[in-house]
């Protein structure tokens, strides 16, 4: 697993969990053995729908999970997603405008740039997997504004085949901003309780198989606590009986 430190890492086990934003209960939990959360968005979304039983689900997720495929995945499968995307323009870090100050008119396939011209469609090419349409203008070299742009000849910008959907999620991530600061109250409630219980223990089974079983174990006892907490003793103590 990835650590703070640049290019370090620890052997270890990454838990996943599905946290419901009105109780905090765990509807759905994992364990991997991989070091990232990117490809876990879609898994853990229909783990915890068939969970609830639901034919749709809104899901939060930190920027650690955002993964285009991923998102699309959700979007085919009835789930709405809110995330935020990672800064990793390579101009943006070296000053110059952003892929997101390009604006995109899809009734002409064209993009606006910062300049006042328009990038039109060129080419469609294939990077792992991914369709990917690519855009320019013919005015660049001439542009009065080009040093804030780029460092090439022209500044060309790319569009994968599912951008529409990556451009829906922004819109809903900048008109409901309040949906991040829930999802810290939600999903890191579980953790916080465990990891006390826990006390500064790891987990004390060894392979997934195994460590996958102690973390149901702690999910049934934090569930069951969180319950008898919210409804008191004498209900779940009577489903148990049953």
């Amino acid at each position: 697993m990835a650590t703070s430190g640049r290019g370090t890492g620890m052997v270890g086990y990454h838990v996943q969990t599905a946290v419901d934003a009105r109780h905090h209960l765990v509807v759905a939990h994992e364990v991997t053995n991989q070091g990232h959360d990117r490809r876990q968005l879609a898994n853990m979304a229909r783990q915890a729908k068939a969970a609830i039983g639901g034919e749709s689900l809104a899901v939060v997720a930190d920027r650690g999970y955002f993964n285009g495929e991923e998102i699309a995945a959700c979007e085919r499968e009835n789930t709405t997603t809110y995330l935020p995307r990672p800064q990793t323009s390579g101009n943006q870090a070296k000053g110059l405008f952003g892929q997101r100050d390009f604006v995109y008119h899809a009734e002409d396939d064209e993009y606006a740039c910062p300049g006042g011209e328009r990038l039109i469609y060129r080419f469609t090419r294939t990077d792992g997997g991914k369709e990917i349409r690519r855009y320019w203008s013919s005015a660049c070299p001439h542009c009065p504004i080009k040093s804030q742009c780029t460092t090439g000849v022209y500044r060309r910008v790319s569009r994968w085949e599912h951008e529409a959907i990556m451009e829906a999620l922004q819109e809903r991530m900048d008109h409901e901003p309040e949906r991040m600061k829930a999802r810290r109250q939600t999903a890191e409630h579980p953790f916080g309780s465990i990891k006390a219980w826990m006390g500064s223990s790891h987990f004390a089974m060894r392979t997934l198989k195994h460590v996958r079983t102690e973390l149901s174990l702690h999910a049934l006892a934090y569930n069951l606590k969180r319950v008898m907490q919210i409804k008191g003793n004498a209900a779940p103590i009577a489903a148990i009986r049953a």
